[in-house]
């Protein structure tokens, strides 16, 4: 059964404030709540139905578990269904990596809808942190998490000081606008951060200072752009097809 202080705290953690003082973010869904197992992330406590704790006993022992009925979790989580485990976990201490290898920045992308699928294409093309300015989406959103699908805990993602960073990186910064180069001439190198801007401002003039190579999704019919996720997919499978 879930306490009242417990259902407080779960509630609390939708908000970003919240989390930032807790220290702690939402994991829900029955499919994220596993993903956990194989995580480095620190696990607080898992709040599930019998049913799940039952299925899944063996890798769920190393964690604090508390059974709850379904309609509890119904109430402390913002799913409508799939919601049979949630887990309480520590926000990680990230730190800005080097530029080096392949990797994303992004600038300005707010929906943490869309920051979760980036970040899950980022996991399924083998990048493993994302830079991004400070005012993008909070990558410990519920809504971030959920879109994941699970790549949450194989992906890091920095809120920074962006044209900061790009300044100082000794690699290409590959720029997605609108007018540039087709990704599908391109030559790209086999390190480099691609940058994505939001889809109503693009890249910000402070962040395309340090832009060294402009490139472009190349536009067949008559859409005006494409979602800021899709465009960051189509890229880096044809950055891949370069250096796999």
């Amino acid at each position: 059964m879930i306490s009242k202080n417990q259902l407080k705290l779960l509630r609390a953690l939708g908000q970003k404030k919240q989390r930032k003082a807790h220290g702690l973010f939402l994991v829900e869904g029955e499919k994220n709540v596993l993903e956990l197992v194989d995580s480095p992330l620190t696990v607080q406590q898992v709040f599930a139905t019998s049913e799940f704790l039952a299925e899944h006993a063996n890798i769920l022992r190393q964690y604090e578990c508390v059974e709850a009925s379904l309609d509890e979790l119904t109430k402390a989580s913002s799913l409508v269904s799939n919601n049979a485990a949630v887990a309480i976990v520590e926000i990680p201490k990230v730190e800005a990596p080097k530029a080096e290898g392949l990797m994303i920045a992004l600038d300005g992308v707010s929906d943490p809808g869309n920051l979760g699928t980036i970040i899950r294409i980022a996991d399924w093309y083998d990048i493993q942190h994302i830079v991004a300015s400070s005012d993008c989406a909070d990558p410990y959103n519920p809504k971030t998490i959920r879109a994941t699908m699970g790549s949450f805990g194989r992906v890091q993602v920095s809120l920074l000081d962006l044209p900061s960073y790009l300044e100082q990186a000794s690699i290409p910064v590959y720029g997605a606008f609108l007018e540039g180069e087709s990704v599908h001439k391109t030559e790209f190198s086999a390190q480099g951060i691609l940058l994505m801007g939001s889809e109503s401002h693009g890249v910000r003039p402070a962040a395309e200072r340090f832009v060294t190579d402009k490139i472009t999704i190349p536009a067949f019919g008559g859409a005006e752009s494409l979602n800021v996720a899709m465009a960051t997919g189509i890229i880096l499978d044809n950055l891949r097809r370069q250096h796999g």
